[in-house]
Formats: C-alpha cells, structure tokens, sequence
C-alpha cells in the first residue's frame, strides 16, 4: 500500500479521504495548519476520526512553511500527494485576497517542488468549479477554456492548474486536477449553505437566499467526491498522444497532466435544495430574499464523461438522500 500526503487532512473533504485511504490499508501523513477561519473545534474532532489508527500521523504545518515542508518530503518519502489545502471561500477571497496567495498559490508551490525533487508518482490536487467563472456554456466541460474567473479564490484555483501543467511539462511529474461542484454533507463546514441554513432554521431565524432563490448548483455528496478522488490517484496520468499545439485541448497534455471535473451531473434549483432541508427537519425555512454576492455565479453544472470514461465513476447520491444524512450527522454532533 502507499504512503499518501494529504494537505488539509483536518478539513471536510481532506478528513473524509484520509479515512477511504486508511480503511483500504495506505500509510497517510496529514497536514493542516487548523486555522480559525471556521470553528477549530469541528476540525479537531474530525482528526479524532483518524488518530487512533496506527497508519495516521499528523502534522500541524502552514504549506507557506518552504523549509518545513521541503523537510517533510525529504523525511517521508511519499508515493502520493493529495492537496485539499486551501483557503476556501470565494466570498472571503473579497475580503482578505492575500491569503488565498499565500496558501493557494505559494503553499502550492511548495508541494510542486517536494513532488518533483522526491519523485512522487502521483500529485492530485484540488482545483474548483469556480474557476468556470464568467462561462455560461452549459454543462461545464473541462475542455472548455476558464480564463475569465471571477474572484481571487477562483483565479488562485486556475493557477494552480497552470503551475501543476508546468511541472508536467519540465519534470515530467505526474499531476491531476480535480474540479469539484459544491460539495456538501456530514462533517461539513460551517460557512457553506446547507450548515448555514440547517443552524438558522433549527435556531427559528431566517435563512440569507441569494439571487432571490434563482441559483442553480450542482450539489455533490461527500462520498461521491472522495469515491472519484480515490479512482483518479490509482490512475497515473499520462502524455495524450493525440494532442495537439496547435489547437490544444485545456483538459489534456502532451506531458502526464489531467483535469477532470467531479460533479452530479445535473443542476438542482437552491429552492428544490431548500425544500428537501425543510423535509429533512420536519420544519419551513422562514427565507431572506436577496441580491447575488459579487464574485458568485447563478449557475454549475458538470460535464462529467472524462470521468466515467477514464476512471468508471459518475456520482449518483441524490440531494435528498445526501440532505437527510447531513441533517442525522448534524443533530448528532450537535446532541440535539
């Protein structure tokens, strides 16, 4: 089995995968630097998932860290290299863009250059759905050309895209990207919709509905992110032979380079995710209509056929299935 390096262990969908890889019999380091960005509580419990198994080691590390993280890779020797570290949020990017360079981009930086100089077989990475940005040509596909994001949480996602594709390129270091839609159920985060409006509602306040309940989104439950992570690290990425310079495909590479999106393949209205919350909890949203947010977009939807194709998963849980389990896992950890 091997040993795997994931960034952003103590995190929602870092947590969820360091315990796949751990239950299949791989070694995982995880590495997190267990900022305050949201409650520092949830994140230690979910750690407490995974540090009684004897394969998990953690390190509490900020990816900024150059020296640190080049000792680390020096120290461990790791087969793979999964980076869900990041500063999330596209609404917060307005706000303290900094750190999204910081993390997103430097920190990054740092993992390209351990990855090559200690000969990783595989390094995936999270990219995003937002990086689709001002693309309004439906589904998204990732041979679709993203260069127009709009905010710096989505341009720091495509850039790591671009920075992954020159380390393909000169040291012939196998990377994938992995877009994902609007991930969502049990463990969570706290600043994202479905927590948001699950506390509000339980709590008798109103829940903030943007773009007056007119956003569409591609909804993708936990497991069928970490179920498509897991396929795409076994499959290493290599040269596509049929691609061409001179009318490039932004999905493939003539060096071992791949991005894939990880999505539901269907777009579901917010008022149809809203109602299924409500049937969840027995309880009606009482709903604050209001203006898009700068930065956000009123619509995704995944092309997903690159996928299916190349790895044999599409995801399938449906938002009332992945809803009713967030709301059980919810009132559990909250003991209401």
């Amino acid at each position: 089995m091997a040993k795997v390096l994931v960034t952003g262990a103590a995190g929602f969908i870092g947590s969820a995968l360091s315990r796949r890889l751990l239950d299949r019999g791989d070694e995982v380091v995880g590495l997190d630097n267990m900022n305050d960005y949201y409650d520092v509580n949830l994140k230690k419990a979910r750690l407490a998932r995974l540090e009684g198994d004897p394969r998990f080691a953690f390190v509490k590390m900020d990816l900024e860290e150059r020296q640190g993280i080049a000792d680390l890779f020096a120290a461990e020797k790791f087969d793979q290299v999964v980076n869900l570290a990041a500063q999330a949020g596209v609404r917060y990017s307005l706000e303290n863009p900094l750190a999204y360079v910081d993390t997103n981009m430097v920190g990054f930086a740092h993992l390209l250059e351990g990855s090559r100089h200690h000969q990783v077989k595989h390094l995936v990475f999270a990219s995003s759905s937002s990086v689709y940005g001002a693309n309004t040509a439906m589904p998204f596909s990732v041979h679709h050309n993203v260069d127009h994001p709009l905010s710096l949480y989505a341009a720091s996602k495509k850039a790591n895209e671009l920075m992954a594709h020159t380390y393909a390129h000169l040291f012939r270091l196998p990377v994938t990207g992995l877009r994902f839609f609007t991930v969502y159920g049990p463990w969570g985060r706290p600043d994202m919709a479905l927590y948001l409006f699950t506390k509000a509602i339980l709590s008798g306040e109103p829940i903030n509905v943007f773009n007056h309940g007119r956003m569409r989104r591609d909804f993708t439950y936990i497991d069928d992110i970490v179920e498509g992570v897991i396929r795409v690290l076994d499959r290493v990425p290599a040269p596509n032979p049929d691609w061409r310079p001179e009318s490039p495909d932004p999905a493939t590479s003539n060096a071992p380079y791949r991005i894939y999106n990880i999505g539901n393949n269907q777009q579901v209205a917010l008022m149809t995710y809203i109602e299924a919350l409500e049937n969840a909890l027995g309880m009606k949203a009482e709903r604050n209509m209001m203006d898009m947010q700068p930065g956000d977009v009123p619509a995704t939807w995944a092309n997903v056929d690159d996928l299916i194709e190349d790895v044999g998963f599409k995801p399938q849980t449906t938002v009332a299935e992945g809803i009713d389990r967030f709301v059980a896992w919810y009132r559990d950890y909250h003991q209401l």
